[in-house]
């Protein structure tokens, strides 16, 4: 068992119990649904790396560590509601079985709970993470509103994708780095190198995502590739070859787009091809790795201990699904 294995097997033998009350069981009976159709538990995971990296883990990074995870799945709730999604990791999703006031409800009361782990942090370490938290939760909503905005948008450009990705996807996986290190009594310097190497993974991560959801194996990712396509979707695929094409291609994007027809998907795909865009997608993906690769050496502790953080990079960016 590898190190990261056996932190996402900690932090599941902690984080697997009831967390609401029983009652009222129509409001708390999905939540906890909801939170056994776990996920790769990789924001949680990261914040107990963040601790490991200094020692022995700190019981409360486990605390902080079920707060993110909490915090995740409030967005992925609200998410889910707004996108009108029916499944999520293959099951109906909460607004789809009981009702969108009963998600909107759910989401909010995971949004407390998840402050209720992180008040049993120590008292001289909970104004930092407070504030750290509360930041990063306001700026994936940030991120999310212009995702939504984005949609209604003809035009929207690579580096505006960009910052949108990095507030929706990107400052989580920072925050909960930082959050962990915060704990251990981390260098200032350490912990802005530990965030910057976890907010430039996190563009990695949405590109091969991205990248996935137009050329990935669909027995291995798990959902009908080209989903992003069908939906009109602005992703790093899109947004490059809509700015690199030819004036043709482009044309007949445009018009795809527009149009919708059934074999759409295939059409959009050729012209991705014919643009290399799968090439560019995982250069891009290669060159954010570097950049959070490059922070990691930054830190001020022996390599050995890095080994973990690297393994988890290669791992997120490289996966098939």
């Amino acid at each position: 068992m590898t190190g990261l294995e056996k932190l996402q097997k900690d932090f599941e033998s902690y984080f697997q119990h009831r967390h609401f009350p029983t009652t009222p069981a129509s409001l708390y009976n999905p939540l906890e649904e909801f939170l056994s159709n776990s996920g790769k538990r990789i924001r949680p995971v990261l914040c107990l790396l963040g601790n490991s990296l200094y020692g022995e883990i700190d019981e409360h990074a486990f605390h902080l560590a079920a707060a993110i995870e909490l915090f995740h799945n409030f967005t992925l709730v609200h998410d889910d509601i707004m996108d009108k999604a029916p499944l999520r990791r293959g099951k109906p999703t909460v607004h789809a079985l009981h009702g969108e006031p009963t998600a909107l409800l759910g989401g909010d009361v995971m949004m407390v709970v998840a402050y209720d782990y992180i008040m049993r942090v120590p008292s001289q370490h909970l104004k930092k993470v407070l504030y750290l938290f509360n930041k990063t939760a306001k700026e994936v909503c940030e991120g999310q509103q212009l995702d939504m905005d984005f949609e209604k948008m003809q035009n929207v450009s690579l580096d505006e994708y960009m910052h949108m990705i990095t507030l929706k996807t990107s400052v989580l996986l920072a925050c909960s780095l930082q959050l962990g290190a915060i704990l251990a009594n981390a260098s200032e310097d350490d912990q802005h190198h530990l965030y910057e190497f976890g907010k430039n993974l996190g563009i990695a991560f949405q590109i091969q995502d991205d990248y996935l959801d137009a050329f990935g194996d669909p027995s291995k990712f798990g959902k009908q590739v080209g989903g992003d396509i069908q939906s009109n979707k602005k992703t790093f695929l899109m947004i490059h070859a809509l700015e690199t094409a030819g004036l043709d291609q482009k044309k007949e994007l445009l018009k795809l787009i527009a149009d919708n027809p059934g074999d759409k998907v295939e059409r959009v795909l050729n012209i991705f091809k014919s643009c290399k865009i799968d090439t560019w997608s995982n250069q891009l993906k290669e060159d954010y790795l570097d950049r959070s690769l490059q922070h990691l050496e930054q830190i001020n502790i022996p390599s050995q201990q890095k080994s973990s953080l690297i393994e988890l990079a290669h791992y997120l960016i490289n996966r098939d699904k």
